[in-house]
């Protein structure tokens, strides 16, 4: 379909044309604060700053190391305060960012200052929208889980809503994750726990098979440098093929694997470690500790039925959480499914919270 094209206001020369007509940004003339100001909220600043979602002038965060605030203000030209309740007064949207066993000293540092209207993003590992509304004293929470990957743009976000949140907050949280690259809004909170077992701690299966793939290079004989370039680029690629395709990896596995080949040969070995079982287990054992992590805090915080934090039975997910793989490698309730470069990071930032 072709655009439509502008028409020239009469009596204006051609050099008076429209200068952009990019759709206006749910979050223009917002208001946003990053309330611990680490490595996932500065990739979440670059992501709108490179975005073009907002001005620097429309961001504050808080910090309390005077080095930090510094490395952050001459990087992105954003204003920074030491003060948590300093961030947070007048924003349309508060980025919550500390770690989670700071979550009840800053809920009740700055709970008693957000407003009715003010919109919360919570970006922690493990702290139920339950435990969220406990800590804050305010119903209108997105608890969002983004992975590692997010801190270049290339990051995955699933994230749920509380009832009382409106629309266009749920649209501003939408712009605001997906600063750090994809995300997905589910309407039952326990697919945030799953997929803090899948997506959120999915880098770390990545790594762990990476370093493996590059430690046996290096055996083969290969220097470690040239390993790690082979892995890397075989991983990239790969993962690059299979999006585009659209195939099932099975039909992709599949296409490179010849009767009595070398491909045979490695997938008999691999699957003769129970590799599947393996990997079944690991994502159940990590599913398992987020609902834990998640039923500690709320128990801390005396939240159980925390209004306008519902969506699912359990918000954390401990419904389904004593299922997990049997020695045949079966998943239990898995069953249920999801319906341009950063600037860089500024100096100083804390290190990501562990998944």
């Amino acid at each position: 379909m072709a655009r439509a094209q502008a028409q020239e206001p009469a009596g204006r020369g051609a050099d008076s044309a429209v200068v952009s007509s990019r759709p206006m940004s749910t979050l223009a003339g917002k208001t946003i604060a990053t309330v611990g100001s680490g490595v996932m909220a500065e990739a979440m600043i670059v992501g709108l700053l490179n975005g073009r979602l907002v001005e620097p002038a429309q961001i504050v965060a808080s910090h309390p190391r005077a080095e930090r605030r510094a490395a952050l203000s001459a990087a992105y030209g954003i204003r920074t305060v030491a003060s948590n309740v300093d961030a947070v007064a007048g924003a349309d949207v508060v980025i919550l960012g500390v770690k989670p066993q700071m979550l009840a000293r800053v809920g009740r540092e700055i709970g008693p200052h957000l407003g009715a209207q003010q919109l919360v993003v919570s970006i922690l590992a493990g702290p139920t929208s339950a435990a969220l509304v406990a800590a804050l004293g305010h119903d209108r929470v997105v608890r969002g889980m983004p992975n590692t990957p997010a801190r270049i743009g290339a990051g995955m976000t699933v994230w749920y809503a509380t009832p009382a949140t409106t629309a266009e907050q749920r649209a501003q949280a939408k712009a605001l994750l997906a600063a750090l690259g994809a995300e997905l809004e589910v309407e039952d909170e326990k697919w945030v726990a799953m997929a803090t077992a899948v997506s959120g701690t999915g880098p770390t299966y990545v790594f762990l098979v990476m370093e493996a793939l590059i430690d046996a290079a290096v055996h083969l004989g290969f220097p470690r440098h040239i390993a790690h370039d082979l892995v890397i680029q075989t991983l990239e690629g790969s993962t690059r093929f299979a999006k585009q395709s659209g195939d099932h990896p099975a039909v992709l596995r599949n296409m490179v694997t010849s009767p009595g080949g070398t491909s045979a040969a490695a997938l008999h070995a691999l699957e003769s470690g129970r590799l599947r079982t393996v990997l079944s287990e690991a994502v159940w054992a990590a599913f398992r500790r987020t609902v834990e992590l998640g039923d500690q805090l709320e128990e801390q915080l005396g939240a159980n039925g925390a209004s306008g934090a519902g969506g699912s039975s359990s918000a954390s997910g401990s419904s389904g959480a004593k299922a997990g793989p049997s020695g045949s490698g079966g998943a239990g309730g898995a069953t249920a499914g999801p319906g341009a470069a950063p600037r860089g990071t500024a100096r100083g930032a804390e290190p990501a919270d562990p998944r």
